[in-house]
């Protein structure tokens, strides 16, 4: 035996591995992706869930049929396993997860509802990508939005998820949308401005045991949120809360790309659970057919509350990442 093969031995033996065990604990570090059942795949670092991607119909026993949804994600974990998102909550059934979805989807002269699903339906097409490694994970899939039986719009969704570093998690996402053979508008909600990226945090604050509002806090570019805003320009929003089964206060900062159309957005933003990025906003625009838009963003998972000065760093390491 070699003197470099007799030193590997020791070093593994001192971590409690063997050779053959060697391989299996260092892929078990890295990322994996697994269904969960038919319709969501599950994504895993080591052996600690990350989220979940739900691409079939998804319903819940006793909600009216009419808010089964596809295509988002839920749930979202925090760094110590806790559950961050909320899906089919009371007061919002429509809520759920992270999610992309607009409450004025104009086609023809027809008005539909993609944010509480009505006529226009989300629908997996195909898996382009899904890659894992020890670094990162990269899902992509190509959805079609769908009004009854005829396609209306090409989604191409990349999500990439980077190792957890520093009690922070980055999920980054990057969502294209092309109309098929006709124009399509999109509005947002009339002095609120949702419609567009929105994450739903698992707080439960209007159900018995829930989360207060008052223990809730928003940070924005200029400071702690006192009170939620409605149709307010900004580059990010962080949401932190202490989220059920978590040994602390944990949670997630929305980061808006600078490519992003009409920069910066304006938001809606709810202490008792939501960040709305709302784009294109109050006021309509209209995809044409066959031009793309395209809309990046951040979810920035992190264990604790961060200060301003640490959530504007974060902010200024994304928009200079490449």
């Amino acid at each position: 035996m070699s003197r470099l093969h007799l030193f590997a031995l020791v070093l593994l033996a001192a971590f409690g591995l063997s050779l053959l065990a060697a391989p299996t604990a260092l892929a078990e570090a890295g990322f994996r992706w697994k269904p969960v059942d038919a319709k969501s795949l599950g994504l895993w670092e080591g052996d600690k869930p990350v989220l979940v991607y739900n691409h079939g119909m998804i319903s819940k026993q006793g909600v009216p049929a009419r808010y089964t949804r596809a295509c988002y994600l839920h749930p979202v974990y925090g760094l110590d396993g806790e559950v961050i998102t909320e899906d089919f909550p009371k007061d919002h059934r429509h809520h759920r997860g992270i999610f992309w979805a607009w409450p004025h989807v104009r086609i023809d002269g027809k008005e539909y509802n993609s944010w509480v699903p009505t006529g226009i339906r989300y629908k997996l097409e195909r898996w382009v990508r899904k890659d894992a490694n020890a670094k990162q994970a990269v899902l992509e899939a190509h959805n079609g939005w769908y009004v009854g039986d005829k396609k209306v719009a090409d989604e191409r969704l990349t999500m990439t998820v980077h190792a957890a570093a520093d009690a922070q998690r980055i999920i980054d996402l990057e969502f294209t949308w092309t109309p098929t053979d006709r124009p399509i508008s999109l509005q947002g909600a009339g002095g609120k401005s949702y419609g567009g990226l929105t994450v739903r945090f698992n707080t439960r604050c209007r159900e018995k045991g829930g989360i207060s509002g008052k223990q809730v806090r928003i940070t924005v570019p200029n400071g702690v949120a006192k009170r939620d805003l409605p149709d307010t320009k900004l580059q990010w929003a962080d949401f932190t809360a202490p989220f059920p089964s978590a040994p602390g206060r944990s949670g997630a900062a929305v980061f808006v790309d600078k490519s992003h159309p009409d920069y910066p957005p304006t938001w809606l933003t709810r202490h008792y659970g939501c960040l709305c990025v709302g784009w294109p906003g109050v006021r309509a625009q209209t995809l044409q057919a066959g031009k793309s838009v395209t809309c990046r963003y951040r979810v920035l998972v992190h264990r604790g509350d961060l200060d301003l000065d640490t959530l504007k760093k974060a902010y200024a390491a994304y928009l200079n990442r490449r």
